[in-house]
């Protein structure tokens, strides 16, 4: 993977600017915006996808392929630090000598003037963000904003509003969260993840320190993780004025969740400043009235009503790949998430089981990145054991990484107490064979991961049709 310079001076002007992987999540919502700032955008990607048909619709010329002819007139290449070294287009930049920035780098050079409101933590940032996005159109605001993924209602993961206000779900994974220049900051949690980044949980922790000192206006955080505690601890020690809002079950939240039920859409109430609001989500899962909690600390804190803050909050539907219903075939139904934390797994699952009644739940984890494998491997199989009633264990998705020696999925399998509730199936279609002959009317069936496991969801679907259809 590449390792784009964050402290090169971006130029006045961009001018035409190439998205090289521009399909992903992320990157088309930032190439969107520019789209709608009337910049020229070309781009590449390694397959055709909705998101790259829906920024050719918008004016964006998109080659599938990786190739240094992609780069055309380009004056500037925008990247992730999932692009590989000896990409053509990436080494051509160079050799021209283009500005090449980091996709945060092209998004906080495109909001620099506005008032910013970033999300942050190891888990819960598009959910959140979305919720906020959610809430302050509820309240008639005009926001812009990036997210991580599609919001279901609005059909896009980015869009350019009238008002100042822009809401970003910010990347902790590469330190690239640490460019803008933020007025509130959500930090959502700060549950250890990209070790392989910042190589100690000391230094993860002290980003988020960092980040949460570069917040102008306000810092909402969470009061139930340990590592979001021991980082409000480090702020207001160095800042003792520091506005901090803290959120969470814990008795002394400054937002405090309560009276939590999560029997289908979960309920809940929130006390803020002596007075008791709720809400009925709809969506399910108790982390989902943690994240509302959040966006509702962030909307009250810019001021906003707290009756209608909580009522924006809760008309939100959700975003894809969280826990996003595929199909159902034969009384078996398939779902999608993208979790690829032991905590966000953990919390997936849980949603599903408030929701699944008498059936049972079987995931299909897809691990990803080969150093998280090897840091994690214990920790998702506890997690998948005791959330899970089946689980199957797919290769691990590598994205950025090279192979490890000894690395692969069955890394997880290998760790479950009882090697009965868990299968290594590295090849797809043998894994969807298999699902279709333990499935049984009623369960859940949730692929896991945050690669391309939601790929072999019509497959899965498929296998289900032959023997249950």
């Amino acid at each position: 993977m590449i390792k784009p310079d964050l402290t090169l001076t971006i130029p006045d002007q961009l001018g035409r600017v190439h998205f090289v992987g521009i399909g992903g999540s992320g990157m088309s919502g930032i190439a969107r915006l520019f789209l709608n700032r009337g910049y020229t955008v070309t781009g590449s990607d390694a397959k055709e996808s909705p998101n790259v048909q829906a920024l050719r619709d918008l004016g964006a010329t998109v080659f599938i392929g990786h190739d240094a002819a992609n780069v055309g007139a380009a004056d500037t290449l925008v990247v992730t630090g999932a692009l590989w070294q000896d990409n053509p287009e990436y080494v051509l930049a160079n050799e021209r000598g283009l500005p090449v920035l980091h996709r945060a780098q092209a998004l906080a050079w495109l909001i620099r003037d506005q008032r910013l409101v970033a999300v942050a933590g190891a888990h819960g940032k598009t959910t959140s963000t979305g919720m906020i996005v959610t809430g302050l159109l509820g309240l008639g605001q005009d926001p812009s904003f990036v997210n991580g993924g599609v919001i279901e209602s609005l059909g896009v993961s980015s869009a350019g509003g009238a008002d100042d206000l822009f809401v970003v779900e910010a990347d902790e994974s590469d330190g690239s969260f640490l460019l803008y220049h933020t007025a509130v900051a959500l930090v959502t949690n700060v549950d250890p993840d990209h070790l392989d980044h910042y190589g100690s949980l000391e230094a993860f922790e002290a980003a988020f320190v960092e980040f949460s000192r570069k917040a102008t206006e306000l810092v909402v955080i969470s009061s139930d993780d340990v590592g979001a505690v021991r980082v409000t601890e480090a702020i207001t020690a160095a800042d003792a004025a520091a506005r901090v809002i803290t959120f969470g079950e814990h008795p002394d939240s400054t937002v405090r969740v309560h009276s939590i039920t999560t029997t289908g859409p979960v309920s809940f109430s929130v006390a803020w400043q002596g007075q008791d609001y709720s809400a009925t989500l709809r969506i399910p899962g108790k982390h989902n009235a943690i994240n509302a909690a959040g966006a509702f600390a962030v909307l009250v804190g810019l001021g906003f009503d707290p009756v209608a803050s909580l009522d924006s909050i809760a008309g939100f539907g959700g975003t894809q790949r969280r826990f996003e219903l595929h199909g159902t075939v034969g009384g078996v139904s398939v779902y999608d998430d993208y979790a690829h934390h032991p905590t966000e797994v953990a919390a997936a699952l849980a949603a599903a089981r408030t929701v699944v009644g008498e059936g049972r739940i079987i995931a299909v984890h897809q691990p990803h990145l080969y150093s998280r494998t090897r840091l994690f491997a214990q920790e998702f199989a506890d997690t998948l054991e005791a959330s899970a009633d089946q689980t199957i264990v797919l290769a691990v998705y590598g994205a950025r990484e090279d192979p490890e020696p000894g690395v692969t999925g069955a890394l997880v399998s290998e760790k479950f107490r009882d090697p009965s509730h868990v299968a290594y199936v590295p090849d797809w279609q043998d894994a969807a064979d298999y699902l279709a002959s333990i499935a049984r009317d009623g369960d859940f069936v949730v692929t896991l991961g945050c690669g391309d496991v939601n790929r072999i969801v019509p497959q899965l679907l498929a296998a289900l049709e032959t023997v249950r259809g």
